[in-house]
């Protein structure tokens, strides 16, 4: 008895959305693509790793705008 591989079931899964393509059936492609990324991973956001050194804190930002631009910023923050 062999075992079922993440490669079969893409392949499964690939077959069912050839399938739905060709017999005109969007949800069930959508479905069968979906279940494809899930599987693979690429459902989940990609977290970029930052660094502390790469990070500007919000006084830097601010002392970057003009006045008239921080007042503003101020203004729609607060309300």
């Amino acid at each position: 008895m062999s075992r079922l591989t993440l490669d079969d079931l893409l392949d499964q899964l690939e077959q069912a959305r050839q399938i739905a393509i060709e017999e005109r059936k969007p949800t069930a492609m959508i479905q069968a693509t979906a279940t494809m990324a899930k599987l693979t991973g690429l459902d989940k956001p990609v977290i970029k790793d930052v660094h502390a050194d790469d990070v500007q804190s919000i006084s830097d930002l601010m002392n970057e705008l003009s006045s008239e631009q921080a007042a503003i910023t101020y203004k729609n923050i607060m309300g």
